[in-house]
């Protein structure tokens, strides 16, 4: 498939290492992406945000949400864009540390009720394992919304591709990286004692 001019204007953008990772997810990977550097420069995104603006406009979308940071900073620009309301939802702690788990994020009370029967978007900067996406979407459904649509600036391997068909959600995005993530006890880094680095944020990129 070629790859289109806005894709490769992101690709030169991003700045990847390779290396061993442990994400929010609690997976393991062999890439992180320096996503923070994106959002130096507002303006350069302003061609990533038309895109998905573009994309969107057939879902009839009505709110766009995003987990923080980078997923509510891409979210407030896409509603900027599409003139419709903007939402984010906030990292809570947990006690559950399994790779299979998913992040909990939640809605702020004040945004809640604003959200119910609304068509929603669900964005991030980059989607990997997919923890804080699934966290928003569900704590979306809590609040009564209708997510129909999932977008991204960057989608790495598959995770994404299952939580589209696992939800009936579409996903949308600008660009596609191959990565790897394996649970930690199933990880060839740690078998082959590669060091450990912990990449903290899910969307650097979990």
């Amino acid at each position: 498939m070629a790859i289109s001019l806005v894709e490769q204007e992101l690709s030169r953008l991003l700045v990847a290492r390779s290396g061993h990772f442990q994400f929010e997810s609690g997976h393991h990977g062999n890439l992180w992406l320096d996503l923070d550097a994106l959002f130096l420069y507002p303006s350069r995104l302003l061609p990533f945000i038309a895109e998905l603006a573009t994309r969107f406009a057939k879902y009839k979308v009505q709110a766009v949400c995003g987990p923080l940071v980078g997923g509510a900073f891409l979210a407030q620009s896409l509603a900027i864009a599409l003139h419709v309301e903007f939402s984010f939802a906030e990292r809570c702690a947990s006690t559950e540390r399994s790779a299979s788990s998913s992040a909990i994020y939640r809605i702020p009370n004040g945004l809640r009720a604003t959200l119910h029967g609304k068509r929603v978007a669900i964005v991030d900067d980059a989607i990997n394992a997919g923890s804080a996406v699934r966290g928003t979407l569900t704590d979306l459904q809590f609040c009564g919304a209708n997510p129909v649509v999932i977008g991204a600036l960057l989608v790495l391997g598959n995770a994404a591709v299952r939580l589209s068909a696992e939800h009936d959600i579409p996903v949308e995005s600008i660009a596609q990286l191959p990565s790897s993530l394996w649970a930690p006890s199933k990880c060839p880094l740690c078998a082959s004692q590669t060091p450990l680095e912990n990449a903290i944020d899910e969307a650097r990129p979990g």
